[in-house]
């Protein structure tokens, strides 16, 4: 069954689908792009590595599922050598525990130069997070591609946390696409997208006397749909994390009645 929602899914933006969504979105993308590029270009996978431990407030974000638990019960009384000698009690202190993260974004290669020609990011819930490991680590790499002779993509399918940060203010949207081309900075093209809307082809930027190679996000969305059956893990019964909002829960109740998943 394909997802019922004409754009993007909102119930997929839950940190408890996202992991394998990310991964199953640039699959999809890497093999679409590949088809059309070559052999002039190609597509390889790239990570971008961080650690994140429980003082990290995008944590949650990370591994929803995560409970800290107090393990500290009573302790039994001193134990005491054959001679009376009191052996002193040991403190029970709780490790700092760290993770390593890794973050999966696409990279345009010009097959003779071996260079970075594209650079894609597909956003993760701790990439909005403010003051998130996550957040420091993508916003550093962002950085030095901006200021690259690469072009950048940034493809946000996440209603919640910060959007992208612009001199202009941002159209109403629950979505973006944002390109920057490497000879027009710091100008860049936004796309907003909402939720009843389609998702959008949308160019990506190749070498000069190249044009553009669309990509067409909405079927991205339906290959990985029909390849991670991911239907069967959605219960359209109850509410999307993030909720919507009052107008959109109305429209996405009688989208999901209509369909027959309510």
């Amino acid at each position: 069954m394909h997802s019922p929602f004409p754009g993007m899914d909102p119930y997929l933006e839950a940190p408890a689908h996202w992991p394998d969504v990310h991964h199953e979105l640039l699959s999809v993308a890497r093999e679409l792009l590949n088809r059309r590029l070559r052999p002039h270009y190609h597509v390889r996978v790239e990570e971008r590595v961080y650690i994140s431990d429980e003082n990290d407030p995008g944590r949650k974000a990370i591994i929803p599922d995560l409970k800290i638990v107090d393990s500290a019960g009573s302790l039994t009384s001193p134990d005491r050598t054959s001679d009376s000698t009191v052996v002193t009690e040991p403190l029970l202190m709780t490790a700092l525990i760290e993770d390593e993260i890794h973050e999966a974004r696409l990279e345009v290669i010009d097959t003779n130069q071996h260079s970075v020609v594209t650079v894609i990011e597909l956003l993760s819930p701790t990439n909005k997070i403010s003051g998130s490991r996550g957040r420091a680590s993508y916003e550093q790499e962002r950085r030095e591609v901006m200021t690259s002779s690469s072009h950048f993509a940034e493809i946000d399918l996440l209603r919640d946390g910060d959007h992208l940060h612009t001199r202009e203010l941002l159209p109403a949207a629950e979505y973006f696409v944002h390109v920057s081309r490497m000879d027009r900075r710091p100008q860049g093209y936004v796309r907003p997208i909402r939720l009843h809307q389609r998702l959008p082809v949308i160019g990506i930027p190749l070498k000069p006397g190249d044009e553009d190679m669309p990509l067409d996000l909405q079927t991205v969305l339906a290959t990985a749909w029909d390849r991670a059956a991911w239907d069967l893990g959605i219960d359209y019964r109850s509410d999307p994390v993030p909720p919507l909002n009052p107008e959109q829960t109305a429209w996405a109740h009688n989208l999901l009645t209509s369909a027959g998943l309510r």
